[in-house]
């Protein structure tokens, strides 16, 4: 059929590429798939002598798997050739035809069967052949199938091939070159003996192997374990070798000894003795062990957990590290429950943590754990660290004399529990005792109990222990249960009934204002101010809500009102006089708060009586906020003007009307908002610099970051949505301050214009929570945030928005020229994009509104 087809036809021309592309893609299908197991076979042997497999084994050995690889080799070309057939032409064009509608190429080769010589008939059958010829003009080169999966079912061709980029990667082409000196071995014999050597050094050292044949020099310098291999050929015994670094004894191989393998474990000499012999003079680099040490004394939390700074070193890198415990019964207060002699106890044992990324040859890490609930804890310990390198070398710290973190029970009553606990844990012996005490501190339940369930649980946990002691000796099993019986107890004590807020109130300025008299650590401290400020919060919210349901309760039991901001005020005072150790002064402002706290009802100011509420000043301060972020971005802009001396960004940034040298409303604000400092020489030009912009920026943001310390509505969905749209403009001003130390004015501009929306849109919600309490339109934070400076307009000449939005005042969209307008702006924005003589920021701004519109 295809071989009535002249290529050479000018109508059939163009099928010459695709009928020899698809012809050509058969070939390399049939060869593929006849000649892959050669192929596969051909790749495993080139990876195998890449990574050296022929210096390992033995002569013997390498020339068995030659002959193996070999055989196998040739039995898959033979069977290869007889699978293998050569495509044919009509293959290819049939290939090909069956790509197109209606094979045309077959109907080109038919001939007319029926009609011939009836002049109507051919000239239809004319007809249909130049049709199918326009049809075949459309051929494109058939891609070849070269999926091999029935062929290789169990995929073993990619098994070759991964060990052949394998061996590219981790291996060497050169290596295979040493095949010839084995193959040589007989013209070796008749030339004269030979030899080779290696030196390997360890793996972890990362280090170079050396190949002695190239090294010139008499003395070498190699890591200690270096590995050894020598080969000698040609005729036994020609070739000897002497060593001294390798440190064996015993029986010893025989100095001929084709191939020797040994290790390098002292300095000493390494030679070749005999015709064309050599040797080196080997130093040894030893491998130092690791070294760690602890950097700064240990610290805790007031829930036991505790933290370990420390640091390793090592010349090749640690790969383990672990911290031991034991108890120092030296230093141990030995009265009460501890004068008896202890359990014994395995020493703990703590995994130490390894910098994750980085070199560990030199890191620091912290070591943090919980060991509170620990026979130990509380005290005294020997601490001391180890490290372990890659060669198995071991090294130690001093050994740190401290006291094992325990968690701090400031009630009185739980810290007597957890006391028996820890007698009762150092030995069971001291049960009769620590019955009798138990038994003497709940005597009198209803004295010294707040929660009935935890006497009644503490009365059952003696009276197991009684009779276990009583009937015979008390097991590891008993002895575990009863201690996590008091553990929990001391904690139901020391915690109390947190559902009730001001109860978890008091019992956390009880807290605080003991660990102030005992003497507590800084971050202590600082936990339980946290916690007292949690509790104060929610001790707040719920008298707000009371206050809701009941509004006649407008004020405390003393006529006074206090706000939020006075509590944080009181807070920020009570941790000065802590940090400065004036424990007298703080204890009685702990005991003030306290009354107060205890007295306060929320007080809601009746209308016309000039009384704001908390959530009105809240709004004030945010509007604040908001029209010193609107000022400070007018200022941004300005530099950003200044900064290039442009012209045209000069009349962009001005108002209709306005100088060069005015200034906005919106920016005498911001100057009279910032302490009223007094921004000079605007009006010729020279505005502030990006520090002093950045200075301001980050004081703006410290002052969000106050305001929402005291932010109402917490638990409401507008008080969380609130919330939330601070933090994001929290997160623009910081990274508006950072744009303005780099002097990147337009970056700048854009986070703060995403600020002043965050912080609008925060407003609004806190409105909308406070209308909902007072029953009237959340409008609050939509007027509050409802001022701006004026005159202040976007790179296109745009009236700004209001709070902040950059936009216009304009209705875009309405009226019947909308698609008009739209359409005018883009062509100017694109008219004013392509001029390059506009300053770099400004035309990266425009390429932006393109991207985005």
């Amino acid at each position: 059929m295809a071989n009535d087809l002249k290529l050479s036809d000018p109508d059939l021309r163009h099928l010459r590429w695709p009928y020899r592309l698809t012809r050509s893609g058969l070939v390399c299908e049939r060869f593929l798939r006849a000649f892959w197991p050669a192929i596969a076979v051909l790749l495993v042997a080139l990876a195998a002598l890449m990574f050296g497999l022929q210096d390992i084994v033995p002569v013997e050995g390498f020339w068995v798997g030659a002959l193996a690889v070999g055989a196998a080799l040739l039995a898959a070309l033979v069977s290869g050739a007889r699978k293998f057939q050569m495509p044919t032409r009509d293959e290819a064009m049939d290939r090909l035809d069956a790509t197109l509608p209606g094979r045309p190429i077959a109907a080109i080769a038919d001939t007319q069967a029926i009609g011939a010589g009836d002049g109507a008939s051919e000239h239809i059958w004319k007809t249909h052949v130049a049709r199918m010829a326009d049809r075949a003009r459309d051929a494109r080169a058939v891609e070849p199938d070269l999926k091999l999966s029935r062929q290789d079912p169990y995929a073993l061709r990619y098994v070759a091939l991964l060990a052949f980029l394998a061996a590219l990667l981790f291996g060497s082409v050169w290596r295979v070159s040493s095949v010839n000196d084995i193959a040589a071995g007989g013209s070796a014999l008749a030339a004269g003996p030979t030899w080779e050597a290696w030196v390997e050094p360890p793996g972890y050292t990362g280090r170079p192997s050396l190949y002695l044949n190239d090294i010139d020099r008499a003395s070498l310098s190699v890591p200690q374990g270096s590995e050894v291999t020598l080969r000698l050929y040609g005729e036994v015994g020609a070739l000897t070798v002497s060593e001294t670094v390798s440190g064996r004894i015993g029986e010893l191989p025989a100095a001929s000894e084709p191939v020797q393998t040994f290790q390098i474990t002292q300095a000493g000499r390494l030679a070749v003795d005999g015709p064309g012999g050599q040797g080196w003079d080997i130093n040894i680099i030893a491998d130092a062990p690791p070294t760690i040490e602890v950097t700064a004394p240990i610290e805790r939390t007031v829930g036991g957990e505790f933290r370990q700074p420390f640091a390793a070193r090592d010349d090749y890198g640690v790969i383990a590290g672990h911290a031991e415990i034991s108890i120092d019964l030296d230093r141990v207060d030995r009265r009460y429950g501890l004068v008896t002699e202890p359990e014994p106890r395995e020493t703990i044992a703590l995994d130490l943590p390894l910098t994750i990324s980085g070199d560990r040859a030199d890191f620091e890490e912290t070591l943090i754990d919980d060991l509170a609930k620990h026979p130990w804890a509380g005290l005294p310990i020997d601490l001391q660290l180890f490290a372990t390198d890659a060669s198995g070398q071991i090294g130690e710290s001093e050994v740190e004399e401290t006291i094992l973190p325990a968690r701090r029970f400031f009630d009185p009553l739980a810290s007597a529990v957890i006391e028996q606990r820890r007698d009762l844990l150092w030995n069971r012996d001291n049960a009769p005792r620590i019955s009798a005490v138990l038994r003497a501190i709940s005597f009198e339940p209803d004295d010294v109990f707040t929660s009935e369930t935890a006497y009644l649980k503490l009365r059952v946990a003696i009276r197991r222990l009684e009779t276990s002691y009583r009937h015979g000796e008390i097991s590891d099993e008993l002895l575990e249960e009863t201690a996590e019986i008091l553990w929990e107890i001391a904690l139901q004590i020391e915690e109390g009934n947190l559902s009730d807020a001001l109860e978890r109130l008091r019992r956390a300025q009880d807290r605080l204002a003991d660990a102030i008299e005992n003497g507590a650590t800084d971050e202590e401290i600082a936990e339980l101010m946290q916690e007292l400020r949690e509790a104060m919060q929610e001790y707040m919210r719920q008298l707000a809500e009371e206050s809701q349901q009941n509004p006649q309760t407008s004020q405390n039991q003393e006529g006074q009102e206090i706000t939020g901001n006075q509590l944080e005020e009181m807070m920020q005072r009570l941790q000065e006089l802590m940090e400065q150790g004036r424990t007298e002064e703080a204890m009685a402002l702990l005991e003030q708060l306290r009354q107060l706290m205890e007295n306060m009802q929320i007080a809601e100011g009746q209308q016309g009586e000039g009384q704001q509420g908390e959530g009105q000043q809240a709004l004030e301060g945010l509007a604040e906020t908001l029209r010193e972020q609107q000022g400070l971005s007018d200022e941004t802009f300005q530099d950003l003007q200044e900064q290039f001396g442009q012209q045209q960004g000069q009349q962009q940034g001005q108002q209709p009307g306005q100088q060069p040298g005015q200034q906005g409303q919106g920016q005498q604000g911001q100057q009279q908002g910032q302490g009223g400092e007094q921004q000079q020489g605007q009006g010729q030009g020279s505005g502030p610099n990006q520090e002093q912009l950045a200075e301001r920026q980050r004081a703006l943001r410290q002052e969000l970051q106050r305001q929402q310390q005291g932010l109402p509505g917490a638990g409401t969905a507008e008080g969380d949505a609130a919330r939330e749209a601070l933090d994001r403009a929290g997160r623009a001003m910081d990274d508006a301050e950072e744009a303005l130390r780099d002097e990147d004015f337009a970056g700048a501009l854009d986070e703060q214009s995403e600020a002043i929306e965050a912080l609008r849109e925060g407003m609004r919600e806190l409105g909308e929570q406070l209308a909902q309490q007072q029953g009237q339109p959340g409008e609050q934070g939509e007027a509050a945030g409802n001022q701006n400076p004026q005159g202040r307009r976007d790179p296109l000449g745009r009236e700004a928005g209001e709070n902040g939005r950059i936009g216009t005042d304009e209705e875009l969209l309405t009226g019947d020229d909308v698609y008009r307008r739209a359409r005018e702006l883009l062509e100017e924005i694109q008219r004013r994009s392509s001029e390059q003589s506009r300053p770099d920021v400004e035309l990266d701004y425009l390429r932006r509104l393109l991207d985005r519109f």
